[in-house]
């Protein structure tokens, strides 16, 4: 069975175009459409090129409605039929209400080293705190923020001079090798922890 997969964005969707690159041939699953809360994301730009269905819920005009968002949410999302979802750089938490329905079928990628530095401003975190290690983890979701089991991490050196911009572009190219190996894994049953 093919997984019809939904891609939640809030930018340039550099994951999101690793996972739909992979998702080719023998892979169990398929994109059927990326989701945004900005109309103006790069990632939206690009799945659009690509001839793939998108659907946009700009967050501001709700404020701190957030059920009233996240119903908008699951109305575009039901136009599409997914099993599951992934988020790939989605800038906004979700909250329980969301998250519950999605149970063992909506994952994410962090950029460190979960349970260290759950949040924003990961890769200055893990500088100020003097870290030799560092990475990003891929973890399904849970109403805790970046909170659910661990499904795959990859780790790199800390390097002397290293800048949160630095570790951040080498971060992301781990990203980009881990999310799509550990989606493939998830679709056919497999959460035992991958190290890339």
């Amino acid at each position: 069975m093919i997984n019809r997969v939904a891609i939640f964005v809030s930018g340039g969707g550099s994951n999101m175009k690793a996972l739909v690159a992979d998702m080719q041939a023998d892979h169990p699953a398929r994109v059927c459409v990326v989701v945004s809360n900005n109309e103006d994301s790069g990632g939206i730009a690009w799945a659009r090129e690509h001839g793939i269905a998108t659907e946009v819920v700009d967050h501001r005009p709700y404020g701190d409605d957030r059920a009233s968002f996240e119903a908008e949410l699951t109305t575009a999302l039901n136009r599409h039929g997914p099993d599951m979802i992934c988020l790939a750089g989605f800038m906004r938490v979700l909250t329980a209400g969301f998250v519950t329905p999605w149970h063992g079928k909506m994952i994410n990628i962090h950029p460190s080293l979960l349970p260290k530095y759950t949040g924003l401003h990961t890769h200055a975190r893990a500088l100020n705190a003097g870290d030799k290690i560092h990475g990003c983890t891929v973890h399904e979701v849970t109403a805790l923020l970046d909170d659910g089991p661990i499904l795959g991490q990859s780790k790199i050196d800390v390097v002397m001079g290293d800048t949160p911009d630095t570790l951040a572009a080498r971060v992301l190219v781990q990203e980009h090798r881990l999310y799509p190996a550990v989606l493939r894994r998830y679709c056919v049953g497999i959460t035992s922890v991958l190290h890339l």
